[in-house]
């Protein structure tokens, strides 16, 4: 009688455990994992197509199919993309992107940190709303006014007249993000830090610091990939080619008649290799302060 009561417990819990996981199932966002296995292959498969024709040489790219593996892989494209003055513009696009992020980045912490902590009441209301409203200015609604003060200020063909509009541009959300994650730190850490006789350069170094790491890291990430990329003050606020960043260098490649395609594709490799090993660095950090930034 034992024997039966414990084998139709056994067959109790299995079915339980059944109905569980069928249930658990059907739960499943089943609509959800599909879009995102579709939208993987949307992204991929223009960089898989990138990373093949950037080995084939002009010949195969016309005469194979687009997503074919090359029968015979070279790396002429990269050698010629390299002996093209590559790592000047390399250079270039480093001095902008460090340029800008360093000075912006200091910038914002300090002004994001006054708005939070300061005690200027509408001034710093005023200075905090000034600051969104630079959010709502696009860089190409100014391009004209920056062009012409560049000019006035005998810095055109420089890499500084790329710099200082960048950094302008950069400051607005790194102000928005910053703050939001300064107004996160207890009141408390300050207060008590100000009891042992702690200065506002102290609190902002020894506390407000430490604790914003991963926005810091996230603003000078997001604002490094949208300087190394940027396109529109390099083409009308630099004119030498000893001057150009990475997006410019592309023009190297095209001929009178014809582009070189494959090279194009060898020099935007070379150009996205920086991009995802400082991604690979700082992705930890990254993905705390996306979802950590704006969690309010």
């Amino acid at each position: 009688m034992a024997v039966a009561t414990s084998g139709a417990g056994t067959a109790s819990r299995r079915t339980s455990r059944g109905a569980f996981n069928l249930r658990k199932l059907l739960q499943l966002n089943w609509f959800g994992g599909a879009a995102a296995w579709l939208w993987l292959v949307i992204v991929m498969v223009p960089l898989y197509w990138i990373v093949v024709t950037s080995f084939k040489d002009q010949t195969a790219y016309f005469s194979q199919n687009p997503f074919a593996l090359p029968t015979a892989p070279t790396l002429a494209n990269y050698r010629l993309v390299i002996e093209s003055d590559f790592p000047q513009y390399f250079l270039n696009s480093v001095i902008v992107t460090a340029g800008t992020i360093v000075p912006a980045v200091a910038i914002a912490f300090m002004a994001a940190y006054a708005i939070v902590r300061g005690a200027g009441g509408k001034f710093l209301a005023g200075v905090n709303g000034l600051f969104l409203m630079g959010l709502a200015i696009p860089l190409q609604a100014t391009i004209i006014p920056v062009y012409l003060l560049i000019i006035r200020m005998h810095l055109y063909d420089s890499l500084l007249a790329i710099i200082l509009p960048s950094i302008a541009f950069a400051i607005p959300l790194s102000v928005l993000v910053l703050s939001n994650f300064i107004r996160d730190v207890p009141k408390e850490l300050f207060e008590s830090m100000r009891v042992d006789g702690a200065g506002e350069w102290d609190m902002l170094r020894g506390l407000a610091l430490p604790l914003t790491r991963p926005a810091l890291v996230t603003v000078s990430i997001y604002n490094g990939l949208g300087v190394w990329n940027g396109f529109l003050l390099p083409l009308i606020l630099t004119q030498s080619p000893d001057k150009r960043t990475l997006p410019l260098a592309l023009w190297t490649f095209q001929g009178q008649y014809s582009v070189n395609i494959p090279a194009v594709l060898a020099s935007v490799m070379l150009t996205t290799l920086p991009i995802v090993l400082l991604y690979a660095i700082g992705r930890r950090q990254l993905l705390s302060g996306l979802t950590a930034g704006f969690s309010r």
